[in-house]
C-alpha cells in the first residue's frame, strides 16, 4: 500500500547536503517495506543487510571504516559493486549492532554521494547498554508510525470519500450517505488498526479472528523484544506498562497504578525507554496559554495511549466477534477508544523528522476538576479539542477552559455531521461565548485545515 512517507524520502534523496537517514519506529510499522518501495520507485539498486542476521559484519563495523563495511556487504548481497548515485544502502535492524550508528558518521564524511538509510526498532533499549560517541550533526532522523486513517481509506480504494475529506469546508453540505459510509469504515479501522500486516489481511478479505490473531502476534513480538534488552524487575515493569493500557488509556498516570511493587523512579525509567521506542504514546499537560504548547508543559502530569488502536483492542481482549456483531456492538470503553483513535491520528500529524508530541489540559483542585482531551495549535491559536464517543455529551470542561483562556474558537469531535455554531453559557457568573466547530471523528486529519 502507498504510505505518505514516500514523498519525504523523495525529498531526502535529492538534498544537496544529504546525510544518512535513520528511520525510527516500532517493529512492524512498515519501515523495511517503505525503503524497498522507495528504492524501486527511485530506480536505485538496493543493497540490504539485516544486522540481527549478519553477525559476520561485526568485525568490519568495529574498524569504523565505511569502505571495509561496503566490501563485506557487497559479498553478502552478491549484486556486485555498490556505486554511489546508482545504489541505496539499507541497514535494517541497526539495533542488532548499535556501533553501526557511529559508522554512519564516516559514511557521511567519506562517502557523501552514497545514499544510506538505516532502520531499527527499540533502538533506545540497545543504546542504553552501549557507550560511544553518537554522530551528532552527521545523520538525520525520521519517525514512522502505523498506517493512518486516511492511508487506510486510500488502501481500500475509497478515493471519492478521501477527496471529500480533503476538500470539505464548513460552508459545504456534507452528504449524509458519505457520513454514514465513513462511520462504517471508521468502525473497521478501530478494530483493524494501522499495523500494515493487519491492514493487508483486511484488504485481502480475511475474517476478524485472523486479523485479531495477527495483532496478538505483533504484541507478543514486542514482549519478546523486551526480553532481549531488559531482565528481572525491569522486564516485569515493561510488561505491566503495556498491560496497564487496557484500562489506563486516556487517564492521568499514577506510577503506583502501573507497578505498585517498585519505586516510582524505576517505573519512570522504564516508561521513558518505552516512550522513546514508540511503543507507547504520551500526552503531556500544557497550560495552553499560547504557543508553543511545549513551553508550558508539566512533565509530571501526563496520560498514555497505545501505539495503535488495533493493538489497544487486543490488549483489552476484544475477540470472537462475527461481522454482524462488529456492525452493532457498542463497546463499554467507547470514550477511551475514541480518544485512542484521536491520539494516534494527531500524533501522526507531526513532520516525520521530529519526535511527535501530544498535549492536553487538566485542572485539579479547589475550583473543581476539568479536562480538555487534546490541545491543537492552529496558526497562532491554541484550540481545545473535546472528544465524544457518541452523538451527544456535556461541554462543561470546554466552557471552563474557554473562560479561563479567553478563547474564541473550540472544536468538538463526535459522531455527528460537521457543523459550526455559536456556543454560549454562563460560567461562575460570567457569560462565555465562542465559535464551536463540531466535526465527526473521521475528520481528525483535516481538522487543522478546516479550523484555519
Amino acid at each position: 500500500m502507498e504510505r505518505r512517507y514516500q514523498a519525504d524520502l523523495d525529498r531526502w534523496h535529492v538534498k544537496k547536503n544529504r546525510k544518512p537517514l535513520v528511520i525510527r519506529g516500532s517493529r512492524q510499522v512498515g519501515k523495511s517495506t517503505l525503503v524497498r518501495q522507495f528504492a524501486d520507485a527511485a530506480g536505485l539498486m538496493l543493497f540490504e543487510v539485516n544486522l540481527e542476521r549478519q553477525p559476520q559484519l561485526a568485525g568490519a563495523v568495529k574498524t569504523l571504516d565505511p569502505r571495509k563495511i561496503l566490501r563485506e556487504i557487497e559479498f553478502i548481497c552478491g549484486k556486485g559493486a555498490i556505486r554511489a548515485g546508482e545504489a541505496l544502502l539499507f541497514i535494517d535492524e541497526i539495533q542488532g549492532m548499535p556501533q553501526m550508528l557511529q559508522c554512519l558518521r564516516y559514511f557521511y564524511e567519506e562517502l557523501p554521494e552514497l545514499a544510506v538509510i538505516a532502520a531499527g526498532s527499540l533502538l533506545e533499549f540497545a543504546l542504553a547498554d552501549h557507550s560511544f560517541p553518537m554522530p551528532v550533526g552527521r545523520i538525520e532522523y525520521f519517525s514512522m508510525g502505523p498506517v493512518t486513517w486516511e492511508e487506510f481509506l486510500k488502501a481500500k480504494g475509497e478515493l471519492q470519500l478521501l477527496e471529500l475529506l480533503e476538500t470539505f469546508q464548513l460552508c459545504d453540505d456534507f452528504p449524509l450517505s458519505a457520513h454514514e459510509r465513513l462511520l462504517d469504515l471508521m468502525r473497521d479501522y478501530l478494530l483493524v488498526g494501522g499495523m500494515p500486516e493487519a491492514v493487508q489481511l483486511h484488504l485481502d478479505g480475511e475474517d476478524w479472528e485472523q486479523i485479531f490473531q495477527t495483532q496478538e502476534g505483533i504484541l507478543q513480538t514486542y514482549r519478546d523484544d523486551f526480553s532481549k534488552y531488559a531482565t528481572g524487575r525491569s522486564l516485569v515493569t515493561l510488561q505491566r506498562v503495556v498491560d496497564y493500557l487496557g484500562q489506563g488509556v486516556g487517564r492521568k498516570v499514577k506510577f503506583v497504578n502501573i507497578d505498585a511493587s517498585v519505586q516510582a523512579r524505576e517505573v519512570k525509567a522504564v516508561l521513558d525507554l518505552i516512550l522513546k521506542a514508540g511503543v507507547v504514546l504520551k500526552a503531556e499537560h500544557s497550560h495552553g496559554n499560547g504557543i508553543p504548547l511545549n513551553a508550558e508543559i508539566n512533565a509530571k502530569v501526563f496520560k498514555l495511549f497505545c501505539l495503535d488502536v488495533g493493538l489497544y483492542q487486543r490488549i483489552t481482549r476484544v475477540k470472537h466477534l462475527s461481522d454482524e456483531e462488529i456492525r452493532s456492538v457498542k463497546f463499554i470503553n467507547g470514550g477511551a477508544l475514541a480518544e485512542q483513535f484521536m491520539a494516534q491520528q494527531i500524533h501522526s500529524l507531526e513532520t516525520p523528522g521530529r519526535l511527535p508530541a501530544l498535549h492536553y489540559w487538566l485542572r485539579e483542585g479547589g475550583r473543581g476538576n476539568a479536562e480538555i482531551d487534546f490541545l491543537l495549535q492552529v496558526g497562532t491559536q491554541v484550540v481545545p479539542l473535546e472528544i465524544k464517543a457518541g452523538k451527544s455529551g456535556t461541554l462543561k470542561s470546554l466552557f471552563q477552559f474557554m473562560k479561563e483562556k479567553k478563547g474564541t474558537l473550540a472544536c468538538r469531535f463526535d459522531l455527528n455531521p460537521p457543523s459550526l455554531q455559536e456556543a454560549s453559557h454562563v460560567v461562575e457568573g460570567e457569560e462565555v461565548s465562542f465559535k464551536l466547530v463540531s466535526l465527526p471523528l473521521y475528520c481528525v486529519l483535516q481538522a487543522e485545515r478546516i479550523l484555519r
